[in-house]
């Protein structure tokens, strides 16, 4: 994406999704990057910002209140904010076992969640018809840092509760791994929407999001029964029918070459029939050894000509051999 960029700039165009009204910053700027600012910025610029709003949005205080201090970067070439200790994000963070979120609390997290992307937003829409400059390209990764920070707080909070769900909702023609994973996909997609503001728990709203996402796979896996009645059989994905057969036919159309040859059903001459026997190894089956197949060289001096003349010999041998194979055997 960093790459991507750059080529965006040096263009003097936008990125592919990104409205016009923004321009990404210089390259220079975006080159002093670390790389994961890079992609955090390519997904900051070419994907929609949306957030739900809220009248406290508007009040000076908002982010003492949300993040104990005002936004401030850790040094001038920092592209993350000061953090005040948060109890529930740290022990998140940690790996602690948190309890059950209060009513207070969980709005408190999605507050933060969704004023972060509402700064993320009013800095783009500041720079509207405008190059970002480096200051707003730190800025812009500072609150987009911190939108990731109190999603992934969010979904791990609520994780345990997709796999409650899972549990609950038996569907025996679904895989148990599908449906986490689509209870997962349902979860985030709830985050993205949920408004704290209505009064309502998240696990409320999620809960019908994510059963929703099992009725959906239940219809996927019901239609995909109609037409694949049998359940997925790797050994069966392929079959070898047509190898096996196809090198049984070379086996029986070698015999059948053999058979022309030892009685001469082509009616080939004497020469012909050596060098056929020499050069192929179809020599009578019934005897003794495994003849090796010779070269011209080899054959032109059994017979006493050229290796040049025994190629003749061999291809006009072979035409007739042909015609027999097609008349006795293919054509049956």
């Amino acid at each position: 994406m960093g790459a991507q960029l750059i080529q965006a700039v040096g263009k003097g165009r936008t990125l592919p999704g990104l409205p016009a009204r923004v321009k990404p910053p210089t390259g220079s700027t975006i080159s002093n990057l670390a790389p994961e600012d890079q992609v955090l910025l390519g997904r900051l610029l070419s994907e929609p910002t949306d957030f739900v709003d809220h009248p406290d949005f508007s009040k000076r205080s908002i982010e003492r209140k949300l993040f104990g201090q005002e936004a401030r970067l850790v040094n001038a070439r920092s592209t993350r904010f000061v953090e005040v200790a948060d109890p529930v994000t740290d022990a998140v963070t940690a790996g602690e076992r948190v309890p059950t979120l209060s009513y207070e609390q969980e709005g408190h997290l999605f507050m933060r969640y969704n004023y972060a992307r509402h700064q993320v937003s009013e800095i783009l829409q500041q720079y509207t018809g405008k190059r970002l400059s480096a200051v707003a390209t730190r800025h812009l990764l500072a609150w987009g840092y911190r939108v990731l920070r109190v999603r992934a707080v969010v979904v791990r909070l609520n994780m345990p509760l997709v796999l409650a769900m899972v549990k609950r909702t038996r569907l025996s023609n679904v895989d148990f791994n599908e449906m986490i994973s689509e209870g997962n996909m349902a979860l985030l997609r709830s985050v993205e929407k949920f408004d704290c503001g209505r009064g309502f728990k998240f696990s409320t709203y999620s809960c019908r999001a994510i059963l929703k996402s099992f009725s959906r796979v239940a219809m996927r896996a019901s239609r995909y029964r109609g037409k694949f009645p049998a359940e997925f059989d790797p050994a069966m994905e392929r079959s070898d029918y047509v190898e096996k057969r196809r090198d049984g036919e070379e086996e029986d159309c070698v015999d059948e070459l053999k058979s022309i040859l030892i009685s001469n059903l082509a009616q080939l001459s004497g020469v012909e029939q050596t060098v056929i026997s020499e050069r192929f190894a179809l020599g009578d089956p019934t005897a003794a050894g495994d003849p090796a197949p010779k070269t011209l060289e080899q054959v032109g001096r059994i017979i006493g000509v050229t290796k040049e003349r025994v190629r003749q010999i061999q291809n006009n041998a072979l035409k007739k051999m042909r015609v027999t194979l097609e008349e006795r055997f293919l054509a049956a």
